[in-house]
């Protein structure tokens, strides 16, 4: 059988596939979530670094290293254990233990990650979260504990995975700074089911929050969009007036467009990755399979009312952007006709001028010529004279007679003469 060549990259592309399998957890569990994200060019940081600060984790607790240049590593770390993943803009911890604390969502479940470990991190916390993972049969004690746990305006609360789980959050910022996440389990619930959706839930709360971040950037551009708007609007309408000069408009003009170019090179990656971490979110929750508790809020009705205002904020500053771009470019579209007309008008007095010219040139041409004719004539009729001047003596003809009749021969040649010249120099 012939070698088939393989791609180079076919079986690490294959193997991504499986590199991240979902973790596992028992109930009763709890489970501690953080996200760390540079502030600013996060697609370009350091993932050495990031890297270098997992090592210095692990170090702590006699772990094994990553592999070099790894993207994700899981194992056991003392009585946890830790998963560990680097995405485009992030990199998240995940530590998993049995049991649960007497105090719920005791803070010092963070204890795992050293302080002065957390002060090194190369990145700051955009997500973190306590996960509490209890084993519950009836509705009424799940329905007191999320009461007394959340805050009840923002609680949202669903049945998952055909009622295997019931889960609770209000989305808020704890006093310890942690978004809280409360599983009931039903007996019987595998510790898998109960990983993926630990993990799905992880991943709502970071991609919710760095979906956000777009429409921090929106609210951001809207004053300085506002006013290129009113700038691009004020040109457009004094387009029209003569007495503004359109090498002024048009200098303007690309003020304005290299200002919204700008902001759209600026912008689109962040708007970009908004777009991607919304679907994200409702596609996490669509695989929950949620259904209502209790007459509750679900997770998808509490991202419908408090999430998809904001992600449809982003969308129409993103299309407003586009559309602005579209108006000066429009814009420059009407200024370019306007100068190509008012060059056409020039022109054409230009042309106008110059067949005035060089009509003028012709007459000049034809006047110098019939002076040449009468001037080049007067010579040779003078040679003419001298010439027949002795037929006065011979023939006793008077020398105006000779000068009467020699002169429109003369005249004549001269001017057939210069009109040959003149022929052959056309």
């Amino acid at each position: 059988m012939p070698t088939i060549p393989d791609h180079p990259l076919r079986y690490a592309l294959t193997n991504e596939l499986h590199a991240r399998p979902f973790p596992t957890l028992a109930a009763p569990g709890r489970a501690a979530y953080l996200a760390l994200k540079p502030p600013k060019a996060a697609t370009a940081r350091d993932r050495d670094a990031e890297r270098t600060h997992l090592i210095a984790l692990l170090d702590r607790f006699g772990a094994p290293h990553p592999q070099p240049g790894a993207t994700h590593w899981s194992g056991q770390i003392g009585r946890h254990f830790l998963k560990w993943e680097s995405h485009t803009e992030f990199v998240t911890f995940t530590v998993f233990a049995e049991g649960t604390a007497d105090i719920p969502f005791d803070p010092t479940a963070f204890d795992v990650f050293p302080e002065d470990w957390l002060a090194e991190a190369p990145g700051a916390r955009i997500a973190s979260a306590l996960i509490r993972v209890e084993l519950q049969e009836g509705d009424e004690e799940i329905d007191d504990k999320a009461n007394a746990w959340f805050v009840r305006d923002s609680l949202a609360i669903s049945r998952m995975l055909d009622d295997n789980l019931v889960v609770a959050t209000d989305f808020r910022i704890d006093p310890a700074g942690h978004t809280r996440f409360a599983l009931f389990a039903r007996p019987g619930t595998g510790e898998r089911r109960i990983g993926r959706v630990v993990q799905r839930l992880c991943e709502i709360e970071t991609y919710k929050t760095m979906s956000m971040l777009g429409l921090a950037r929106a609210r951001e551009l809207a004053p300085e969009l506002n006013a290129l708007e009113q700038r691009l609007t004020d040109l457009v309408d004094h387009m029209g007036d003569e007495s503004v000069s359109p090498a002024e408009t048009l200098n303007a003009l690309l003020k304005v467009s290299a200002g919204l170019e700008s902001i759209a090179a600026q912008s689109s990656y962040r708007f970009s990755a908004t777009n991607a971490y919304e679907a994200i979110v409702n596609q996490r929750i669509e695989v929950l399979r949620e259904t209502r508790f209790k007459g509750r809020q679900t997770f998808a009705e509490f991202m419908s009312r408090r999430f998809d205002p904001s992600m449809r904020t982003v969308k129409s500053t993103e299309q407003r952007l586009r559309t602005l771009i579209e108006r000066a470019v429009r814009a420059s579209d009407l200024l370019r006709t306007r100068v190509d007309v008012e060059l056409s008008e020039e022109n054409q007095k230009l042309l106008s001028s110059m067949d005035q010219r060089a009509h003028l040139q012709l007459r000049l041409q034809q006047t110098v010529e019939g002076l040449s004719v009468v001037a080049i004539s007067y010579y040779a009729l003078n040679l003419v004279l001298y010439l027949f001047g002795p037929a006065e003596e011979l023939w006793h003809i008077k020398k105006y007679w000779i000068a009467a009749g020699a002169t429109p021969v003369v005249v004549f040649v001269v001017w057939l003469m210069i009109r040959r010249i003149r022929k052959s120099m056309h």
